[in-house]
C-alpha cells in the first residue's frame, strides 16, 4: 500500500471528532521525508485550538497508525 493511502486511512480515524464540531481535515501532501501536509476545514480552520487538534490529536494518530509518518504540518 502506497504511503498516502495509509495515511489517508489513517485520516478517517479522526475525521468523525472533526465533523461532530462542524470541521473536517483534507490532506495537501505527504512528503518521503515523512511529513504530513493537511488543511483544517470548516470550524477547525479558524479555531484557536486548531494547532493543538493538529499536534495532539492528528498528528499523534497518524504516527500511531503510519510509522512512516515523522510530522503533521498545517498546508
Amino acid at each position: 500500500m502506497e504511503l498516502r493511502e495509509k495515511v489517508e486511512g489513517a485520516l478517517q480515524k479522526v475525521r468523525p471528532s472533526l465533523q461532530a464540531d462542524g470541521g473536517d481535515v483534507q490532506l495537501v501532501d505527504v512528503g518521503d521525508d515523512g511529513v504530513v501536509k493537511v488543511k483544517l476545514m470548516g470550524a477547525c480552520g479558524g479555531c484557536p485550538m486548531s494547532q493543538m487538534t493538529l499536534k495532539n490529536g492528528i498528528e499523534k494518530i497518524l504516527k500511531e497508525s503510519v510509522p512512516e509518518v515523522h510530522s503533521v504540518e498545517s498546508a
